[in-house]
């Protein structure tokens, strides 16, 4: 078994590894030939989560499991509050072939599939990017976005306004005009990401333009909420994977108080296939809800492992 750990991975897997193989994953996904297994999630008490995401591509011949979970604390410690390993398997035998770390990958999944999102179901012309939240995964968000639109400027807001100036930097890295705004002028957007880990919604139907696109990306456990229900209910949504978005993804809401059913919610592997349009007026709002699921991770930790054993990294030992 080959251990890659989280100091090897920036230098193993790019942003544009990470879009690839997480667009491959949602392909395979819609085609049938991969299956995320029910995610286990459990509080621990003081705000921190810990559970496990798994599941098997066949197409890629992947098999493993993510654990970890978020751990609000950590921020004080001088560590990041999301940590995680990713464990993978031989899909034939069971017999564990690697361990690696999965803090960076997480991180680089969850853009790139937000990303993807925001390439098949936004507007051609958005010019104007909004980002709600900015923790750790913002500028990850943010660098991911504009690779796939031509963003002529950023407006962000976060519940700490003194966390906005991480989000700005990140901005004037990407030589983007940024700006720290009031929710309501969220309006101004034509693409929003909203990545918090908030159990209350803070994006309101009226902050939100016609045309837009969102990417809900926080919302990964019951009772999380970033976006208001009739928000969602009014949408076209889109999500990675329906069963999550209905129980734990940002769709849950709306869902549980009847005003979205679950069977107009769309995988975005369809889309990427040809076999659903995607956005289909310049009026109407998509809304991708990002949940996460265990095979972007799989995806992402296949690519870090293949990378250290060309170039003779990691550590191997016995099992």
């Amino acid at each position: 078994m080959l251990i890659v750990p989280e100091t090897l991975i920036a230098s193993l897997v790019t942003a544009e590894d990470a879009f690839r193989a997480v667009e491959a994953c949602f392909a395979a996904m819609a085609r049938g030939e991969a299956c995320n297994f029910p995610v286990v999630r459990e509080a621990l008490g003081e705000g921190r989560q810990y559970g496990f995401k798994s599941g098997l591509d066949r197409a890629a011949g992947q098999l493993g499991v993510k654990a970890g979970g978020y751990f609000p604390g950590n921020a004080a410690k001088g560590m990041i509050n999301h940590q995680s390993s990713v464990f993978l398997f031989d899909p034939e035998t069971g017999r564990p072939v690697a361990m690696v770390g999965g803090n960076l990958l997480t991180a680089l999944r969850t853009a790139a599939a937000s990303a993807i999102a925001i390439d098949r179901l936004a507007r051609p012309d958005a010019r104007v990017l909004g980002i709600v939240g900015a923790g750790h995964q913002a500028g990850f968000q943010l660098r991911a976005a504009a690779r796939v639109r031509r963003f002529e400027r950023v407006i962000a807001w976060n519940l700490h306004p003194e966390m906005l100036p991480n989000v700005g930097a990140v901005a004037a890295d990407l030589g983007l005009p940024f700006e720290a705004v009031d929710l309501p002028r969220m309006r101004e957007a034509e693409v929003i990401v909203t990545i918090t880990s908030s159990p209350v919604a803070s994006l309101m139907a009226a902050h939100v333009a016609p045309g837009t696109h969102l990417s809900c990306m926080g919302t990964d456990t019951r009772g999380k909420q970033e976006a208001d229900p009739a928000l969602v209910a009014g949408a076209s949504v889109f999500t990675d994977e329906v069963a999550q978005s209905v129980t734990i993804g940002e769709a849950q809401h709306a869902v549980a108080a009847g005003t979205l059913d679950a069977s107009a919610i769309v995988p975005l592997g369809e889309v990427l296939i040809g076999r659903h349009p995607g956005r289909q007026t310049a009026t109407e709002i998509t809304l991708f809800d990002g949940t996460g699921v265990g095979l972007q991770d799989l995806a992402v930790a296949a690519v870090a492992v293949q990378r250290a054993r060309e170039r003779g990294l990691g550590i191997e030992v016995g099992v």
